[in-house]
């Protein structure tokens, strides 16, 4: 018998695509995952963004995250679909080990984040340690 792992995909979607396929194109990520017997547990949609480097020659994608447990032969059945999706610039699955799960709630215990009351706050007061100068 198999136990059910905690896996997290990142996946990049064309960013040229409208609105509309976009989220298509994300249900039909999340639908394999379910139908394969995956259980998704959080989805964080960053949005558009620029890419490093041209992937597929387009400069733009919309980046998605999805944390999803599932046992360790749907990952094949999942990647197999999503390798011939063609609105997919990239995906990436990988297992989310305790290990990588402490490290991430260390990480989010001293981040900030861009555009929080907390980031405003050090901004502020960077700027006025600056004019003191």
């Amino acid at each position: 018998m198999e136990t059910n792992k905690l896996y997290e995909c990142t996946l990049i979607i064309d960013g040229g695509l409208q609105d509309e396929a976009i989220i298509a194109a994300m249900d039909l990520v999340q639908r394999v995952i379910t139908e394969k017997g995956g259980s998704i547990s959080s989805v964080l949609e960053i949005g558009r963004r620029k890419t490093a480097y041209p992937i597929k020659k387009k400069t733009i994608g919309y980046y998605a995250h999805i944390e999803f447990t599932a046992a360790t032969t749907v990952i094949a059945e999942v990647e197999k679909v999503l390798r011939y999706e063609e609105d997919l610039l990239r995906y990436l699955i990988i297992h989310l080990t305790s290990a990588l799960l402490e490290m991430r709630k260390r990480v989010e215990k001293y981040s900030v984040v861009i555009g929080s009351p907390e980031d405003i706050a050090l901004a502020e007061a960077a700027a006025s340690e600056t004019v003191a100068k």
